[in-house]
C-alpha cells in the first residue's frame, strides 16, 4: 500500500488534522517492533484496553501517521497527522476494499472451519516460482486481520490469497464485501466457533456468502 493520510482521510469520510505524510504500512499493536518509515499506528478501542493511550509512546519511537477514534490534541505531536474516524475497524475496512479495487491480480479467498491455512500453504507451495503471490499472514483470517492482509499487499502480485474466518452471523457479509474473490475454496465443515450458529446448516449458509460473485468454487 502507499497512501497519502490526507487520501486514507478522504476514502473513509474522515477528518485529516496536521502533517500530510506518506502511509506504507499499518500497525495495530504497541508492542510491535517490526515497523518501518511511513508506518501508521491505529487506535483501537477494545473491552480490555484503549490504544490511544500508546500514542505518544509511539511518536516517541518515530511514527508519524495515526487513525483514532476521538479527539487527540496535535499540538502535542508537531510533527504527526492524524485521521479522525468514528470506528477504527470500520475506517480500515473502508481501506482495504478500496485497495482490492485497484488489484488487478486474481484473489482466492478460502474459507471453513479447520485447515485453511494448510490450503493457503498448499496453493502458495504449487505456484510457479516466476509467479508473484501474496499469501496472508497465518491466521489473519478475522474482521481486523483480513484488512490488514489487504493492505499489506503491494498490488503488482499476480495472485492474492486470503483466509476468511467467522464466528457469528453477518461477518461473512463483511468480509466478502473486502476480499472480492475470483476462486473461493471451502474446507471441512465443522463445529468450530459454532455457539453463535443454531446448526450447522446456518453457518454452512453463512460461510457461502463469501462465493457470491466468485467466477469459480472449489470444495476440499
Amino acid at each position: 500500500m502507499r497512501y497519502q493520510l490526507s487520501e486514507i482521510a478522504r476514502i473513509c469520510g474522515a477528518k485529516h488534522i496536521g502533517t500530510d505524510v506518506e502511509v506504507r504500512e499499518v500497525v495495530v499493536d504497541s508492542r510491535s517492533h517490526a515497523f518501518g518509515g511511513g508506518a501508521m499506528f491505529v487506535a483501537i478501542c477494545g473491552q480490555a484496553h484503549d490504544a490511544h493511550d500508546f500514542i505518544g509512546e509511539m511518536y516517541s519511537r518515530g511514527l508519524r501517521a495515526f487513525m483514532v477514534e476521538r479527539d487527540v490534541d496535535a499540538g502535542l505531536y508537531p510533527e504527526a497527522g492524524f485521521v479522525r474516524v468514528d470506528n477504527s475497524l470500520e475506517a480500515l475496512q473502508q481501506l482495504a476494499a478500496i485497495h482490492r479495487a485497484s488489484f488487478k491480480g486474481k484473489i482466492v479467498g478460502i474459507t471453513g472451519s479447520y485447515g485453511k491455512t494448510i490450503v493457503k500453504e498448499w496453493i502458495a507451495g504449487a505456484l510457479p516460482a516466476e509467479v508473484k503471490f501474496f499469501a496472508s499472514p497465518m491466521s489473519y483470517n478475522s474482521q481486523l486481520g483480513v484488512a490488514l492482509s489487504l493492505l499489506m499487499m503491494e498490488g503488482d502480485e499476480e495472485l492474492a490469497i486470503f483466509e476468511a474466518g467467522i464466528s457469528e452471523m453477518g461477518e461473512m457479509e463483511r468480509l466478502e464485501r473486502i476480499i472480492r474473490p475470483d476462486v473461493v475454496v471451502f474446507t471441512s465443515l465443522g463445529d468450530a466457533h459454532q455457539e453463535h450458529f443454531t446448526d450447522l446448516e446456518q453457518k454452512a449458509r453463512e460461510k457461502l456468502v463469501l462465493a457470491r460473485s466468485a467466477r469459480r468454487i472449489i470444495y476440499h
